[in-house]
């Protein structure tokens, strides 16, 4: 008899996933629970049958770039992969962007929005990107009050009809640098009564979006971030050309492989001032609020559906008499895994549930300073952790995890982007240090997980006190790091996630007290989250 492996098979990703749904009940009102628990289990079901079936038969397709039609004309157009056209419609569809707009449920808007991403997106190949940027997009034409640009392009970013709906790019990169984006060379130059941008961008993101938020230099102006100005571009005229913006390549990248990204000539690009022509990366600020914040959502689904794979396989393989879920080295990594992503869940989430409360107006001056702490350290948190709990779970399938075909190897290749996209690790961590040198944001991120560790019972108290200890761990190095600069920024990285991992821990406690579905799992939870290692800062030896 010949034997076949039975391949990882997925459950309803909405009514399978307790520790979402516990989230739910703890978060929101009965009420509006009930609202929109059809429409997340509806998106489960579909997330975890013909859309992940799709993706597994689209495995192959990639965007492809056309840049001259029949006649010569420069078109630069790009097709799709049948899966990125589905994506396109549900998030119209659902909202996956205009939930947080429509405000439906206040200061909660936020949570649904990013519980509907949260189930969706790992079937999506990465279809979260183009809505991260749309998302901020909307949210900075938002904070600047530019009536124009709002009247003209808020209704079509956060419409739900797919004929209707914008995505948005977000163009800062260039030759010169990602993270250092004051040396950007892009001129604007005044010509009549419109400003045109020429230079290049060298890495741009879903370019078949239909506008875009970027970053040049007037003519005339500084050097450095404040000599940059932040402008509205559309990537194509009224007949539905290119608008001076022409495409030199698609990046052939390690994953992502379905986001169409370029290498950009702007040449004559017609652009739109969105506020003063100055201060251009300030202005960026409210965008990556939001997409950091979807960057983290984002990889805690990834790590979500690689643990629910390498969950049912475990059921499914036998070896050495018996299936790899009753080995307890195996349930001892799954588990380890399952305590990552149930941390990244919980922190991407109180990231969220920060934002909602500053866009309803009902932000307390600790929740802001809580916010601006937060939403760093989540991105850079989780990404880190995307990218070990995909390769991980890869190995959880022996050598099928290295097989193309059985579409597991892209769950590792675009979970490295996460560590990049919107500021690197090293980026993010020296941005939380200011962060954290703004006046009262450690005590705010003290009392949050004070607060979470508050009501730890007799069983979880031992984690609470290894809670509170490398928070005061962090807090001492950073007291002793202020005298030397140097070794501030050196250790940046061991202090921001230490206290990414320190609060999600907390964050853990909180949730397994209150947790009436995962009851003594959630504390096996806890448990294995402190064994993998909460406290990374390392003291100079003597």
């Amino acid at each position: 008899m010949t034997f076949y492996q039975a391949p990882p098979r997925l459950e309803n990703q909405f009514t399978s996933d307790a520790l979402l749904r516990d989230y739910l009940a703890r978060k929101l009102p009965d009420s509006m629970r009930g609202a929109i628990e059809p429409e997340l289990a509806h998106l489960g079901a579909l997330s975890a049958g013909p859309l992940y079936d799709l993706q597994l038969a689209d495995r192959e397709n990639e965007p492809k770039l056309t840049r001259w039609d029949a006649w010569g004309r420069r078109v630069d157009t790009i097709a799709l992969t049948p899966l990125w056209r589905e994506a396109e419609k549900l998030a119209a569809q659902h909202g996956l962007v205009a939930t947080a707009y429509e405000r439906k449920h206040g200061t909660l808007s936020r949570l649904h929005q990013f519980a509907l991403v949260y189930l969706l997106e790992p079937s999506l190949d990465v279809f979260s990107c183009p809505l991260a940027m749309t998302d901020g997009a909307a949210r900075t034409l938002l904070a600047h009050n530019n009536a124009a640009l709002m009247a003209r392009a808020l209704p079509r970013l956060t419409s739900r009809d797919p004929q209707t709906m914008w995505t948005s790019g977000q163009w800062m990169t260039e030759r010169t640098g990602g993270s250092d984006v004051g040396l950007t060379e892009t001129i604007a130059r005044k010509e009549g009564d419109a400003f045109r941008l020429y230079g290049t961008k060298w890495f741009t993101s879903a370019i078949s979006s239909q506008m875009a938020l970027t970053l040049a230099r007037p003519e005339g102006n500084g050097t450095g971030g404040r000599g940059l100005a932040l402008f509205y571009v559309e990537t194509r005229d009224d007949a539905g050309m290119p608008n001076g913006i022409f495409v030199n390549r698609l990046k052939d990248k390690l994953g992502t492989r379905k986001v169409p990204t370029a290498e950009l000539t702007l040449d004559g690009a017609r652009a739109i001032p969105v506020t003063e022509l100055s201060n251009g990366v300030r202005h960026m600020a409210p965008m990556l609020t939001v997409t950091r914040t979807w960057n983290a959502v984002a990889a805690a689904a990834g790590m979500r559906r690689a643990v629910a794979l390498a969950q049912d396989y475990a059921k499914r393989r036998m070896q050495f008499g018996a299936p790899l879920s009753e080995k307890p080295l195996h349930q001892d990594t799954l588990l380890g895994l399952e305590a990552e992503q149930s941390g990244a869940f919980l922190l991407a989430m109180r990231a969220a549930e920060l934002l909602g409360f500053r866009e309803a107006d009902e932000a307390t001056p600790h929740d802001l300073r809580l916010l601006r702490v937060v939403v760093p350290l989540a991105k850079l948190t989780t990404g880190k952790q995307a990218v070990a709990v995909a390769s991980e779970a890869l190995e959880c399938f022996g050598g099928a995890g290295y097989v193309e075909d059985t579409g597991l190897p892209r769950l590792l290749r675009d979970a490295q982007v996460l560590p990049i996209w919107e500021g690197t690790t090293n980026v993010l961590s020296l941005d939380t240090l200011r962060a954290l040198g703004e006046e009262g944001a450690v005590q705010s991120l003290a009392d949050e997980i004070h607060r979470c560790t508050a009501t730890a019972g007799s069983v979880l108290l031992p984690y609470a006190r290894a809670v509170r200890a490398a928070l005061d761990h962090a807090q001492a190095w950073l007291v002793d790091a202020r005298r030397d600069p140097a070794q501030r920024e050196a250790g940046a990285r061991r202090l921001a996630l230490t206290l990414g991992r320190t609060l999600e821990l907390a964050l853990l406690i909180e949730h397994a007290h209150w947790s009436p579905n995962l009851g003594s799992r959630a504390q096996l939870l806890v448990r294995r989250f402190l064994q993998n290692g909460v406290d990374l800062i390392a003291d100079d030896l003597p």
